[in-house]
């Protein structure tokens, strides 16, 4: 089979160069402590695996394999077969699961100083693998926490296409979902895509209808992204940025047309570790170290080559090493990336606080027996803190603390972008204090003051409710107005609450207030009217009650028993009185009095007019020869008469008000708006028993008045009689179906109305033709013209 030819890197990285920096300094650091691993030195090998996956695990093999020495005593190393105790790195998430696939099953233990990808947390997948930053998990989180506070819910996503981006995203998609936040769209690439890929990344930014595009984004990613945004000069856009590029000086010096100017995101916190910007920025040593990386890393830093070297660089001047970094701008001077240092710091100073833990030896390397197994477990309890004061230590995932800061991106005077600390993150904190931002003005896209707005739709205010706009996300919607008796008294209400019986809603939809209680009320026209009807009733009985009284022992007042006359006008007092307990807010007693005292009252009243008219009949019948009618309804008959009637009546409503009584009643159904107080009749069998009664009794009299109407004119009163019933039936006949059909307090009026109607027509047509002989014909106020015969007349 051809062998594939051999990995080779293509480049010097300096970022890589940087952390590999670090690692030399903390071991130094360590080499030279008396409290730390006395008497004992680390050792160390260093590989570049270019950032390719295959040499990551390629390398990891070998140091599986033990093909290396990594640490020995101080004074003389030892030889023996070498065995990897702990591997530091690697930088990014993917190389990482690689390699800590291969080394797990070794338990070789494995700390990396920047791989966040949270599925790395998951031990049974990766049971030697620690790391000194936060997992994405918590990033993720956070950045879902922090678009939901400046109230954007509706964002634009890309991400890396590694597991780095694709894990981060899949997390921050989930929570946001929870927090009401929707994506308008998730794309991804990789920096070796082809540019028609990307292309398509810009065609759906510019589509979009977002303002608000969240990154999670490694910072070569990003530098890819941001070219292709500034040849489209898409700017105005707010970016939300996860700690791959958000702290990156070099990506915010590529970003020449401050695209990501306003930008808002985590980073890891600001760390110092003193002496070793020193430490890194002393190059000198690195020649006498005979690193066989020097020469590359020498010729790159001062953009010189070596007479021995095998750059193809040409047209660059000769390397003297005495080149100087003064005055030199670039990557590896650049120690933006402090805090990343800081964390390989605390990874190789966690593996030496574990093999302390595990021997203090002032012997030989023979009799140290370690194993990467027990080392891993020691690393896992850990518990220290570094000489800056800071904790270093690891959850049961492996996991340091969740500690980010928030920064902004403000540009300053000269065109720097400026990383301004606004807030921090703590993990570690209650759910509600998590994300703490400080009272300091921010910049946003496009140097503006005002927080962004980025929604989908408008807030719906109180008063309306959201309906969901068909195969869209939930955040977008239509505002749509509660219905009557409805309201909303919150903002962007998913439903609106039906107010209590009692209560309706105000015009704005936004609060439930008190219906308007509807009753016949003296105050009102229409019962002022009423009110003044009846007492005019009143005044105009007595006034005939008056006239009676006066000339009691006239002929025509005596003439057809002036006892039931009088007892006919105090009823018809009481009719008119009883209709004023038809008017203002109903009570237990009212409801109970107004009914029963109209039946009683109006049965009294009928019975007299039958008394008089049965002694209109029987007095003509006592006329004839041999009739001895009369004895048999004189005055005691009819005054019995007239109170058996009424005693019937009176048994009617109390049966009525003992078995189910009239009572106050809320009417809601009548009118939405407002309520209906009203009598409900309690039995409706005894309201219809008593209106009936005076019904029957009512149609008794008219038959027998009309019989009797055409005896003689001058002591006739029966077609009066007739006339009256007439009325009074008209009037409670046309009351039926117009009490039925009347709503709320009209019922009320019709009923009264009725009653008035009724009285007054007995009153008029009873009364006023005596009152009008009396007061203007007293010439025909005499017992001769009262017994005078004329021919009968017919109407």
């Amino acid at each position: 089979m051809h062998k594939p030819p051999p990995l080779q890197c293509t480049g010097l990285n300096f970022r890589a160069f940087q952390f590999a920096q670090a690692m030399l300094f903390a071991i130094e650091e360590i080499n030279n402590s008396t409290d730390l691993l006395p008497g004992i030195s680390l050792g160390y090998k260093i590989y570049d695996a270019c950032g390719s996956i295959a040499r990551s695990v390629r390398v990891t093999l070998a140091l599986a394999n033990g093909n290396e020495v990594l640490f020995g005593p101080s004074q003389a190393p030892c030889i023996r077969p070498a065995q990897v105790q702990a591997i530091m790195g690697e930088t990014s998430s993917s190389p990482c699961m690689a390699m800590a696939t291969v080394i797990g099953p070794f338990h070789i233990p494995m700390i990396s100083h920047f791989a966040t990808c949270a599925c790395l947390s998951d031990k049974t997948k990766y049971p030697s693998f620690l790391r000194t930053i936060p997992s994405d998990d918590y990033q993720s989180r956070a950045l879902a926490q922090l678009v939901k506070h400046f109230g954007w819910t509706w964002v634009g996503a890309v991400r890396t296409n590694d597991d780095y981006g694709n894990n981060g995203m899949a997390t921050f998609t989930e929570t946001a979902q929870q927090l009401g936040i929707c994506l308008e769209y998730s794309v991804s690439f990789f920096r070796t895509d082809p540019p028609d890929k990307i292309q398509k990344i810009i065609d759906i930014i510019k589509a979009s209808t977002s303002k608000v595009i969240v990154a999670f984004l490694s910072h070569m990613d990003m530098d890819v992204l941001i070219h292709e945004l500034s040849h489209h000069n898409l700017t105005g856009y707010q970016w939300v940025g996860s700690e791959g590029w958000i702290f990156d000086s070099q990506t915010a010096a590529m970003d020449k047309h401050h695209i990501l100017d306003g930008a808002i995101g985590l980073s890891i916190p600001k760390a110092h570790v003193s002496g070793m910007r020193e430490f890194m920025l002393d190059v000198k040593p690195l020649n006498s170290s005979s690193n066989e990386l020097f020469t590359e890393f020498w010729e790159t830093l001062f953009s010189c080559k070596f007479k021995q070297s095998k750059s193809s660089a040409g047209n660059q001047r000769e390397c003297t090493l005495h080149e100087d970094l003064t005055g030199v701008q670039n990557s590896f001077t650049d120690m933006s990336l402090m805090p990343i240092f800081n964390n390989v710091y605390k990874g190789v100073y966690a593996v030496a606080h574990a093999l302390h833990s595990m021997f203090s030896c002032n012997k030989t390397c023979n009799t140290m027996q370690l194993d990467p197994y027990t080392i891993l477990q020691h690393i896992k309890r850990i518990h220290f803190k570094t000489k800056e004061g800071e904790e270093v230590y690891f959850n049961a995932n492996g996991d340091p603390a969740a500690k980010y800061e928030i920064i902004n991106w403000q540009p300053t005077e000269n065109g720097i972008v400026d990383f301004v600390t606004v807030g921090f993150y703590d993990a570690s904190l209650p759910a509600d204090k998590q994300l703490n931002l400080q009272n300091m003005s921010l910049i946003w896209a496009n140097n503006s003051q005002q927080v962004p707005v980025s929604v989908c739709s408008v807030k719906c205010r109180p008063g309306t409710r959201k309906v969901l706009q068909k195969g869209k996300p939930v955040c977008c919607y239509d505002c749509l107005g509660c219905a009557e008796g409805e309201i909303s008294n919150i903002t962007d209400s998913i439903t609106c609450v039906k107010c209590h019986p009692e209560f309706w809603s105000n015009e704005r939809r936004d609060a439930c207030v008190k219906k308007e209680v509807e009753f016949l009320s003296y105050k009102e026209i229409m019962g002022a009217l009423l009110t003044a009807a009846s007492l005019l009733g009143t005044c105009i009985t007595a006034v005939v009650a008056s006239i009676f009284f006066t000339y009691r022992k006239t002929p025509i007042v005596r003439a057809n028993n002036s006892e039931l006359s009088f007892l006919l006008l105090f009823s018809l007092t009481l009719c008119f009185l009883c209709s004023l307990t038809f008017i203002g807010r109903p009570s237990e007693w009212s409801c109970m009095l107004r009914h029963t005292a109209f039946g009683i009252t109006f049965v009294l009243c009928i019975s007299c007019v039958l008394g008089k008219t049965i002694v209109v009949l029987m007095a003509f019948r006592a006329t004839l020869p041999g009739s001895n009618v009369m004895k048999w309804f004189g005055p005691a008959q009819q005054r019995l008469s007239v109170l058996v009637f009424t005693l019937i009546q009176v048994i009617i409503c109390i049966l009525w008000l003992t078995i189910s009584p009239p009572f106050p009643f809320k009417n809601f159904k009548e009118f939405k708006d407002r309520i209906i107080l009203e009598c409900t009749l309690g039995s409706a069998v005894g309201f219809w028993a008593v209106l009936g009664y005076v019904g029957l009794l009512a149609m008794s009299c008219f038959i027998l008045a009309f019989l009797a109407r055409k005896l003689p004119d001058n002591f006739n009163e029966a077609k009066f009689i007739t006339f009256s019933m007439l009325i009074f039936c008209a009037v409670w006949i046309t009351f039926i179906p117009a009490y039925v059909s009347s709503p709320g307090k009209f019922s009320v009026a019709v009923e009264i109305f009725a009653i008035l109607a009724s009285s007054f027509g007995l009153l008029i047509c009873i009364f006023i033709p005596k009152c009008y002989v009396i007061l203007l014909k007293p010439e025909k106020n005499t017992k001769q013209n009262m017994m005078g015969k004329k021919t009968p007349k017919s109407f």
